[in-house]
């Protein structure tokens, strides 16, 4: 397999890793350019002494923490906010956390992408759950039409601590739920049994009020093509309970921050 195949295969997966990060398919797609972008430059910075996939995310934490990148005036910016630079709101913690939880990586490789020991790592993501976890805990909408998944959801939200107000197995019954009692999450199954749609229940939703967001897909791929705009969070079945809990602490972390923004500028 050629380079460009071997960068082509992961580069999906590491376009979701910087959404997560960055709470935002632009912030994170610009990253993940710069990175391509330096690769295209000089192919020896990937290190695949564990494997391309490691590689290419640990070449991705190394633009991602340049000091150069994010603070040299020198340097042109890329196109995200300023207030959501790495140096300022995904610690070293959150990104160990997020390469065991979401990416599914062992701590021998997460170790070897962010330049750090075993003992480090676990440290880390120790840290950084505990920090999610009594920080978050807030109201959840489940859209899930398979009985057994949308179980699974419900007791896995309510041990991280949240209130789970409701299962839709429908457009229809997202709506009412919704409209009925506000959540402050919604997990969301992208396709419905009955042909109906989450993405478009979702979409109707955020017409009303602001919610974040985490989409399940047993599809993941096809939300992944850079083509169109795209979830900042997606979860792929069948998923894991670590990287719900990773990804839903995300989505919630990125809009506490953002409302805390709000009321200091006001």
């Amino acid at each position: 397999m050629s380079r460009s195949q071997l960068v082509a295969e992961h580069l999906p997966l590491l376009r979701r890793y910087a959404r997560a990060l960055t709470g935002n398919q632009a912030s994170g797609d610009a990253y993940v350019g710069a990175m391509l972008e330096a690769l295209l430059q000089d192919p020896s910075l990937l290190d695949e002494r564990h494997g391309p996939r490691a590689g290419l995310f640990k070449l991705f934490t190394q633009i991602w923490n340049s000091v150069s990148l994010n603070e040299d005036p020198e340097v042109t910016p890329l196109p995200m906010p300023p207030e959501r630079r790495l140096s300022n709101i995904t610690p070293l913690p959150r990104q160990a956390f997020l390469l065991l939880s979401l990416e599914g990586f062992s701590e021998e490789e997460v170790a070897f992408i962010l330049s750090i020991d075993v003992a480090e790592t676990r440290k880390l993501a120790d840290t950084a759950g505990r920090e999610m976890a009594a920080e978050i805990a807030t109201d959840v909408l489940i859209i899930e039409d398979e009985t057994f998944i949308a179980m699974d959801l419900e007791s896995l939200v309510k041990n991280l601590g949240h209130h789970v107000i409701g299962v839709a197995r429908t457009h229809t019954d997202a709506i009412a739920l919704a409209k009925n009692k506000k959540p402050g999450l919604i997990l969301a199954d992208i396709q419905l049994a009955d042909g109906s749609s989450g993405l478009d229940a979702v979409n109707e939703l955020l017409r009303t009020f602001e919610v974040p967001v985490v989409f399940i897909t047993a599809y993941p791929e096809r939300f992944l093509t850079g083509e169109r705009p795209e979830p900042a969070f997606l979860i792929s079945k069948p998923f894991q309970p670590a990287m719900v809990s990773a990804v839903a602490s995300q989505a919630l972390f990125f809009q506490r921050n953002s409302r805390n923004r709000s009321s200091r500028v006001a």
